[in-house]
């Protein structure tokens, strides 16, 4: 006989809790990598909208080559933040092996 959730009901006690602690074991592991990947494309969108919203507020005023001077000037101060929060990222979506 089996019951609502794949596990056999009856039987061997300890092979019935075998199957819940590999169930459990499934479960937990689903969430966690649930939970990192939520994490991974929240610090990837942090990473843009952060970069996007400092570079709307700069008034960059002069001919083209000034303001290519300041939005890169501007880039290398952000450049290395995004990289940062794009690295927290990759490692929440590495699973440890």
């Amino acid at each position: 006989m089996e019951g609502s959730f794949g596990f056999p009901l009856g039987g061997d006690p300890d092979e019935l809790m075998r199957n819940l602690q590999e169930f459990a074991a499934r479960q937990a592991e689903s969430v966690a990598e649930a939970q990192r990947e939520q994490f991974a494309t929240l610090t990837l969108n942090t990473a843009v909208e952060l970069t996007g919203a400092a570079l709307k507020r700069m008034k960059v005023e002069g001919g083209p080559d000034e303001q290519s001077l300041a939005l890169r000037d501007a880039m290398r101060v952000l450049f290395p933040e995004a990289v940062a929060l794009v690295s927290a990222a990759r490692q929440g979506f590495m699973r440890e092996t």
